[in-house]
């Protein structure tokens, strides 16, 4: 082979792939290491020159006397450690020292027992937390318990669907009807009513335990046991109850003869003439007999 080979750039590496499997022709081995550019040969790596960063000269700034070496590392503080003061316990706080619960060490830096904090268990602590809630709810809003007996499944006088309630309003006037639904829900217990007004069926939902509700009364008591749990089959026109206006009329007139609204009769009257019926009769109507 001739002692000058042209070599261009893409050419190289085919050459000296070619010379390295020839191990026949060492003349041509070195002639294709020669003929190779100095771009394609493995570069030396370069050692990195160190450059100091900013945190680097504000430290040789600040202290000077750490680089008198000529060093160039940066060379951090060293912090003495400060020895712990210790407090002498007083007298009495022996018995509590003597517990396993106290921080030893700490008690002894503050000159006080410090305890280690317990780990609180809800389920113990409060095993059933909504009826808890529940229960603080119902002991504010119903502070005497009459409306909690008043719709308790285990209270034998208990209110029950079929019955004819009067619920009293502290804004608006009183509204009287069958109940055909109880939805017990705890604090959101309500009942739903189901009168006329000007000889239209409506139906009312009432929260037992509203600040809004002054009170509750049953005026009448089915005359026996509903065997559903709703009475929705009363808003058909066969088993509607209709106007119980003169059922209410009745219950106050007896209850105000009996002197338990405040003790006096007027108040019957009113509660009747409130509930849009006429307490007084007038003077030319009718004739004794």
């Amino acid at each position: 082979m001739s002692a000058a080979i042209p070599c261009s750039r893409a050419a190289a590496p085919r050459i000296a792939l070619r010379t390295t499997r020839c191990q026949r022709f060492l003349s041509t081995e070195a002639i294709a290491v020669e003929a190779t550019p100095a771009a394609l040969l493995p570069r030396k790596r370069e050692t990195p020159i160190l450059r100091k960063t900013l945190s680097e000269q504000m430290h040789r700034a600040m202290y000077p006397h750490l680089y008198e070496g000529g060093s160039s590392k940066t060379v951090a503080p060293r912090r003495t450690a400060q020895p712990k003061i210790q407090k002498p316990i007083g007298s009495k706080w022996a018995p509590a020292m003597r517990e396993e619960n106290v921080y030893k060490t700490l008690s002894e830096q503050f000159g006080v027992p410090i305890f280690k904090p317990s780990a609180l268990n809800i389920k113990k602590t409060c095993p059933n937390p909504v009826a808890a809630v529940t229960a603080s709810q119902t002991t504010l809003l119903d502070p005497t318990g009459a409306r909690t007996r008043l719709f308790a499944k285990d209270n034998p006088e208990c209110a029950r669907v079929g019955d004819i309630l009067l619920v009293r309003q502290r804004t608006g006037d009183p509204f009287a009807g069958v109940c055909i639904n109880i939805r017990r829900r705890g604090v959101d217990t309500a009942i739903l009513l189901r009168g006329q007004l000007t000889r239209v069926g409506v139906e009312m939902w009432y929260k037992i335990y509203s600040p809004l509700v002054e009170g509750i009364e049953v005026v009448q008591r089915a005359a026996k046991r509903a065997r559903r749990a709703r009475l929705t089959y009363m808003r058909l026109v066969k088993h509607d109850r209709g106007s119980v206006e003169n059922v209410v009329r009745m219950y106050l007139r007896q209850k105000a003869a009996l002197g338990t609204a405040d003790g006096k009769k007027k108040g019957g009257a009113a509660a009747a003439a409130a509930m849009g019926g006429g307490g007084k009769k007038g003077k030319g109507r009718g004739k004794k007999r």
